[in-house]
């Protein structure tokens, strides 16, 4: 059967610049495969200051990427585009989100849909009553809610929010971008991630901790915003900052590779961070934090190792033998190269729509 071409616009926070935010990424891969399989793609990013001195992929080849320069401005120039497209995703974080919402939903005469980079944070936010990007009375009017977050998350939005059809679309990483290569194994164990404050004493307990009990050992943290207070062990090195093209050599370059989850992640569950995918694409076993939902992406002990305390780090990076290490990062990296790619994704989309199209 012929696959068909849909014409499809994102209102996304950026796909130009990938400076302070993870959505560039995930747009890239996303609108690539999407352009992939033969559906046109307009993608429409709020010009704004702190992007535009820094855009690394100001003109993505595979879709047409437009700046607009306010709310006005956006009505002005893609009334038409919105209004005749099969489908239109509005995205987190969008400056002036729910006011966009609202345009899209009056406009768009295809299926409208929210997708959600940040949905433990926005959940938290609606809790709050901060309306930053999306109001609850928007929720029930997207055909859509598609969510970094699954698991029960989902039943909240249909049961509470009042979603006709929320769905996962989970983050992906690029097989072109990460994979395994010959490194020097430079550090047992490696951290890449931005400060912050609730990161922060689980990095302490499951790693930094572990450093100091085991001087011999070499670890590694790569990410801006730490405080100068930080006392980094002796045999801990700090890297400021690490750009995106240098992080599968970083990967490559560790034994072991420690993820720590948001709080607001933690508490939702079954949010999958974007490092997960990369690492274990990259060949580099993982050492997580336990939170809901990990079993779902990873099988415990033989595809990802989940620590508690400084001890089970330790014994992950003293006991394990080089030919388990392997093993267990080859099973991540085939689990991740079939379910994970930003081609999955993709598909996921496709099918999302086909469902919503049998639904009405």
């Amino acid at each position: 059967m012929k696959r068909e071409s849909l014409n499809i616009v994102i209102l996304g926070l950026s796909i130009t610049s990938s400076w302070g935010n993870g959505h560039a990424t995930t747009f890239r891969g996303l609108v690539r495969e999407l352009a992939n399989r033969g559906h046109q793609v307009l993608f429409l990013e709020r010009d704004v200051p702190w992007y535009a001195t820094s855009r690394d992929l100001p003109n993505p080849g595979y879709c047409d990427t437009q700046l607009y320069t306010s709310l006005s401005d956006l009505q002005t120039q893609f009334t038409e585009q919105v209004r005749e497209a099969d489908f239109v995703m509005v995205g987190s974080y969008v400056p002036e989100g729910v006011a966009v919402g609202q345009w899209v939903i009056k406009t768009a005469q295809g299926i409208k849909a929210f997708y959600d980079i940040d949905t433990p944070v926005t959940l938290a936010k609606l809790e709050r009553e901060d309306y930053e990007y999306l109001h609850p009375n928007l929720i029930p009017q997207y055909d859509l809610y598609l969510s970094f977050t699954g698991g029960p998350t989902l039943d909240l939005l249909e049961q509470k929010y009042g979603s006709p059809k929320a769905r996962p679309l989970y983050c992906s990483f690029d097989p072109e971008l990460y994979y395994p290569e010959q490194q020097e194994l430079k550090w047992d164990l490696g951290y890449l991630g931005t400060y912050s404050d609730d990161r922060q004493p689980p990095l302490e307990k499951l790693m930094l901790d572990a450093a100091r009990q085991w001087p011999q050992g070499k670890f590694v943290v790569a990410g801006p915003q730490y405080p100068e207070s930080i006392q980094w062990p002796n045999n801990t090195q700090y890297i400021h900052h690490l750009p995106p093209a240098e992080h599968r050599q970083f990967y490559n370059s560790q034994r072991f590779t420690q993820n720590i989850t948001r709080l607001d992640m933690i508490k939702a569950g079954y949010s999958p961070s974007v490092r997960l995918f990369e690492a274990a694409a990259c060949g580099t076993p993982i050492i997580s934090d336990f939170w809901d939902g990990l079993d779902s992406i990873f099988t415990f002990d033989s595809e990802i190792l989940v620590a508690y305390s400084a001890t089970d780090t330790l014994r992950f990076l003293q006991e394990i033998s080089e030919t388990e290490r392997q093993a267990i990062s080859e099973k991540a990296r085939q689990k991740v190269l079939v379910q994970h790619t930003a081609a999955h994704r993709a598909l996921e989309v496709e099918q999302y729509i086909r469902e919503y199209k049998i639904l009405v």
